[in-house]
């Protein structure tokens, strides 16, 4: 396995994993990654195999896109690892507690889900053909992201932070995105939930439509002393869109479960 591509700031014993979801990349956490690192954690943003730097897979599935995370996990060989996963992220975050538990010290599940449904059901199969509809239409990436992005802020929210994101969606590659995609329609661990057993902030935006509160809280009550917070007036993509509130909260969390 391929040692995925990442970024490194700041210093101490824990490490704290930023994982980026679907229309990202480890400059995603442009406005946190240097805030947290300032606070006395080490982080890491790791570009997912496929995107930036990192190499793609010869087979994109959940287990193997965790197996690449547990890769650099064992490469950086921190004392206590925090997994922060947005979106995608989160399901990967998910998937790895699953299957390492040993690896996962803590978790912040951020605007995710435990459960995408089946591979080949309905739904699943109609929400490939819209996402994808822009690719197919031959608008690529910067299309896709023009159409897309804006759906994922609050309705006033600042042109520049809508545009900082849409930057970052167009630059992943369209066989990259085609391939996340296609594999988060078969995540499914909501039985795992349950066997969670390290800190947990499951943190939501008001206005998210992606990972609706209601979904984000719901997955919070299958966790065992699990906390929820629910950021007022952002969408999907709240440490973009509001950074200063995002930072806030999970330094929060970390502060009071992993203290410097």
């Amino acid at each position: 396995m391929a040692l995925p591509a990442y970024l490194e700031q700041g210093k101490g014993d824990t490490t704290v994993f930023l994982l980026h979801g679907v229309g990202g990349g480890k400059e995603a956490w442009a406005c946190n990654q240097p805030v947290l690192a300032g606070q006395g954690f080490r982080t890491i943003a790791w570009d997912m195999p496929g995107y930036g730097a990192s190499l793609p897979l010869a087979s994109c599935s959940n287990a193997a896109l965790a197996e690449a995370l547990q890769t650099l996990i064992e490469h950086v060989g921190a004392k206590r690892n925090v997994l922060l996963g947005h979106s995608m992220g989160g399901m990967l975050a998910q998937e790895l507690a699953a299957l390492h538990p040993a690896l996962v010290h803590g978790l912040v599940l951020y605007s995710t889900s435990p459960a995408f449904g089946k591979a080949d059901g309905a739904w699943q199969q109609q929400f490939l053909q819209s996402r994808f509809a822009p690719l197919d239409q031959g608008l690529g990436m910067a299309g896709l992201a023009h159409q897309l992005v804006p759906t994922m802020f609050a309705p006033d929210a600042e042109p520049a932070r809508i545009a900082e994101a849409a930057a970052l969606m167009a630059r992943v590659p369209a066989d990259s995105y085609r391939a996340a995609l296609s594999t988060i329609v078969s995540f499914n661990r909501l039985a795992a939930l349950a066997d969670i057993a390290v800190p947990t902030l499951c943190l939501a935006g008001e206005l998210d439509q992606n990972a609706p509160p209601a979904v984000v809280k719901k997955m919070a009550g299958r966790i065992a002393g699990a906390d929820y917070v629910c950021l007022p007036g952002v969408g999907h993509i709240a440490n973009i869109e509001q950074p200063d509130s995002f930072n806030g909260t999970v330094l929060t969390f970390l502060k009071q479960h992993f203290p410097i």
